[in-house]
């Protein structure tokens, strides 16, 4: 099983993004970090630097989002998306960027999906529920 730990992560993510601006070749997976990064230019600043990247510490008190976590976030999504797991997931995003006129908007829907399911799984020291986060998309799309 693929476990990256934090740095490797951010390494990840400045050295996609680095790449797709010198335009270097990218794997596929760096593609499509990069093509997530470029949705937020808000991020770009903090991709810079790829050693200042992995020292950053991004708290809730500072108002900010982990770029790294948002831009993790992405890419578990598509992934679920492209395999279609849990079963139904694709159909539901499609009828939520549908609705919202973008598929970037429903990936931020279904972070809030996610992370309330993760959140219920390590409170409840359960695995995650598919179930019950798909039918928390599908109630984002149908509302």
């Amino acid at each position: 099983m693929f476990a990256p730990n934090q740095e490797t992560v951010r390494r990840f993510f400045c050295e996609a993004w680095a790449k797709h601006q010198a335009a270097q070749p990218l794997a596929p997976m760096e593609a499509l970090a990069a093509d997530w990064i470029s949705q937020h230019p808000e991020y770009h600043d903090d991709l810079a630097d790829a050693e200042a990247a992995v020292a950053a510490q991004f708290t809730v008190e500072e108002g900010r989002t982990n770029p790294f976590l948002h831009l993790s976030m992405h890419l578990s999504i598509s992934e679920q998306v492209s395999i279609d797991q849990p079963r139904g997931i694709r159909a539901a995003v499609e009828r939520l960027a549908h609705k919202r006129n973008s598929l970037h908007e429903a990936h931020h829907g279904v972070m809030d999906a996610l992370g309330e399911t993760l959140w219920e799984s390590q409170r409840s020291g359960q695995p995650p529920d598919a179930l019950a986060y798909l039918e928390r998309i599908q109630r984002l799309a149908a509302s």
